[in-house]
């Protein structure tokens, strides 16, 4: 036996060898196109340490920067049917949920409902999922806006609903049609009861969640550059063929002509989003205050 070939040899060659870096440690902003350290992107709440550029955040990654101390309940959405039509294009809608329940960590569709303090006050929280299938709003997304209008009502609360969506989910027909009049009139009630219903516009809000309970609410807030519209731009243009105007059915073009109240940076929504709520649930509080 040869010590040094079969022994010595491997341990120097282990010690000096490069190990691969994993492919996730890195991801490319695709505004800028920097690469981005996967840590760091995920740290500064999944916005771009070069560009500013906002991506799409998951809600289960969304909540612990809003509520105090991170800390809040989750809401289980109520059962309903999973596959109503038993519809089937590629694949089997049930098949097809399954496999976006595999990867929405612990979400059971595209609606996540949790409520706790903020600002030191209870306060109800919506969230649309654009992962789960496009945050689509089927007969689970509706009944889940429900119940979140529901509890807010019970607990006094302010409804703080963040959209993200392609529109109503097509696979469930006109029962996922039915949900727009059933968001809304969930939306009526916290009205009626005077407590705040604010909407926080994400990337992107589009089809039949912006043609409901994501155009009502008392204040409008956006993410900066996200898509709000109905139709998207590409499909405007197409029917209308004229050249849309520049930034068109972007945060910053609705606050301009007026659909949006502020366009806020991730990094600031918490605070903003308490300072509202104090203006809408105690203005004689804010008066007092102004006036000292």
């Amino acid at each position: 036996m040869n010590w040094l070939t079969n022994f010595v040899r491997p341990k120097l060659r282990a010690l000096v060898a490069r190990k691969e870096a994993p492919e996730n440690l890195w991801l490319k902003c695709p505004k800028c196109e920097q690469m981005l350290f996967m840590r760091d992107w995920e740290a500064n709440q999944e916005v771009c340490t070069h560009c500013g550029h906002h991506m799409r955040i998951r809600p289960l990654k969304r909540l612990p920067h809003l509520f105090d101390e991170g800390k809040y309940e989750l809401h289980p959405l109520p059962r309903v049917t999973t596959d109503p039509l038993k519809f089937r294009d590629t694949e089997r809608y049930e098949a097809r949920l399954k496999k976006a329940q595999a990867k929405a960590e612990g979400a059971t569709d595209a609606l996540v409902v949790a409520s706790g303090l903020m600002g030191n006050r209870m306060t109800v929280i919506a969230a649309l999922d654009f992962g789960f299938m496009g945050g689509s709003m089927g007969t689970a997304v509706g009944e889940g806006l429900v119940m979140a209008a529901e509890l807010a009502v019970a607990r006094k609360a302010p409804l703080i609903v963040f959209s993200a969506s392609g529109g109503a989910r097509m696979q469930e027909g006109i029962l996922s049609l039915m949900q727009l009049t059933r968001t809304t009139i969930a939306v009526r009630k916290v009205k009626e009861a005077g407590l705040p219903y604010i909407v926080v516009l994400t990337d992107p809000t589009t089809g039949g969640v912006s043609a409901s309970f994501a155009m009502l609410g008392d204040i409008h807030l956006a993410e900066p550059d996200a898509i709000i519209g109905f139709a998207g731009p590409r499909v405007i243009q197409d029917t209308i063929r004229q050249e849309l105007p520049e930034g068109f059915q972007r945060s910053e073009y609705l606050l301009e002509h007026g659909m949006v109240d502020a366009v806020v940076h991730r990094h600031k929504l918490r605070e903003t989003l308490i300072r509202v709520i104090t203006l809408l649930m105690d203005p004689l509080v804010v008066e007092s205050v102004a006036a000292g």
